[in-house]
Parts: C-alpha cells; sequence; structure tokens
C-alpha cells in the first residue's frame, strides 16, 4: 500500500508567511525558516514552498529566503512561484528544492514543462493549478487565482503531464481556507484523468478531512495545508496516528 503524504503548505509574501481564504485576505503567520523547521521536526513528509506574489510581480523568486528554509529541514521541498525559464528550475534546485512547481510559467509556455522534465527528469517537475468553477466549468487561473486563463482545467492538466509533469498540486479556489473539507469532486476528476501522483490542496479544516478524502478517493496521494497546520488546529502526529487507527498508511 503507498504511503499517504501530509504536506505543510507555506505561501510567503515579503520575506513572511502568510494565509487568506479563497486566495484573498491575507494575514501575516510566521517566519518561513523557522515553520519550516518545526514541521520539518514534527512529522510533516514533505513541506511546499510559494513565493505567492512572484508572478503577479513579475520578478523572480526569493532565493535567499529559500536558500535558509532548505538548511533547516531534511524532508523533501518543492519550491513554486515565478518558475518562467528552465533557468529558474536550475537556480531553485541549487539552493535546495528536490521539485520545482510551475504554474503561470507553464500557462504562457507549455513547452517549458518539457525541456525542465527533459534536463531535470519528470519527478522533478510539479504542475500546480489553481482551480475555480465558473458557470459550472473547471477553469485555470493564474497570477496567484487573479487572472481566469479560460483553459478548461481537467484538459490542461491532462496536458501537463503529456508533457512531462510528475505530479499534480491541484489547489481549489472554491474551498481554499474555508476549512470544509477538500474538493472532492475536482479531486475525482483529476485524479480519473491522469497517472501521476495527485496532491490535493484547499479546504482542510480537520482531522476527519483529511481521513474523507484518503477513503473517498484513495487515488489521492497527498493531502496539502496550510492554515490548521499555522495555527495548530491540527497537530501533524495526531492526524497522522488517526489515518493510522483508519487503516490509510502513513509515515508514524
Amino acid at each position: 500500500m503507498i504511503t499517504k503524504r501530509i504536506i505543510p503548505c507555506l505561501d510567503v509574501k515579503n520575506g513572511r508567511v502568510v494565509k487568506g481564504v479563497n486566495f484573498l485576505g491575507l494575514s501575516d503567520v510566521s517566519s518561513p525558516a523557522e515553520l519550516a523547521k518545526f514541521y520539518s521536526d514534527n512529522g510533516a513528509d514533505e513541506l511546499v514552498f510559494y513565493d505567492i506574489a512572484a508572478s503577479s510581480e513579475g520578478r523572480a523568486l526569493f532565493t535567499d529566503i529559500l536558500c535558509e528554509v532548505a538548511k533547516t529541514i531534511f524532508i523533501p521541498l518543492t519550491v513554486g512561484g515565478g518558475i518562467n525559464e528552465v533557468s529558474d528550475f536550475d537556480r531553485v534546485l541549487k539552493c535546495g528544492a528536490d521539485k520545482v512547481s510551475v504554474n503561470s510559467g507553464a500557462i504562457r509556455n507549455p513547452n517549458l514543462i518539457y525541456e525542465a522534465a527533459k534536463l531535470y527528469g519528470d519527478q522533478c517537475v510539479v504542475i500546480s493549478a489553481d482551480v475555480k468553477r465558473v458557470d459550472g466549468v473547471f477553469r485555470v487561473f493564474a497570477k496567484g487565482g487573479r487572472e481566469n486563463t479560460g483553459l478548461e482545467a481537467i484538459e490542461w492538466i491532462k496536458k501537463c503531464v503529456g508533457l512531462g509533469a510528475g505530479e499534480v498540486v491541484l489547489n481549489s479556489i472554491d474551498t481554499d481556507g474555508v476549512k470544509n473539507g477538500f474538493d472532492l469532486e475536482m479531486l475525482d476528476a483529476v485524479c480519473n484523468a491522469v497517472n501521476v501522483p495527485v496532491i490535493a490542496s484547499g479546504g482542510a479544516g480537520c482531522i476527519d478531512d483529511f481521513t474523507n478524502l484518503f477513503k473517498t478517493l484513495p487515488k489521492v496521494d497527498a493531502g496539502l495545508a496550510a492554515s490548521i497546520f499555522h495555527f495548530g488546529e491540527v497537530n501533524i502526529a495526531d492526524l497522522k496516528q488517526t489515518l493510522k487507527n483508519e487503516n490509510i498508511s502513513v509515515r508514524i
């Protein structure tokens, strides 16, 4: 049985971890390096670091903060934000990232996925899709959820995997920060469309939401969350013990 992963997410803006609701109303949480070390020491399987303003501000990702985070942890690190060229992959990998997450950069140039996968391997390339329902259709959004691309999400994700993305992070804008549970309908559609690991993001509010996710959709490989971990609403060790008690395979 494949072990399910629990992944905290650090949304970083102006050098600080922030969190909002539906991608809006950001509030300050903590220092990225301090929070990263806490999660690394307390049972997280991986960590995701997003420089959430890099694309919208048209700049490169802040590598000084990334280097500081990478030095403090001993778990795999996925990094995204402002990834527009193959050289950006090279830069963040040299800072200590294990995987690189691309979103707006791939929308502008889908061939970026193919080029990066060819150079660094499929396992290194993560497609992060910010998706929202628009008139009943799953649409892909860019620039931190600010811009509707018009792309239909499932076909877009299939295209990205076909180009070489080895993992999918599905960020449901509809459920982000709302804490009413993961977007199971959207996740099911993605899991049925691709044969690479799918990470659920957006909507976790309690331990039961993770149990429900993995029991309802066994194909989902990991659950990603931010505020419930940042604010101590869910302890990762408690979460994993509950999942284990429910016969869901996790690394304790």
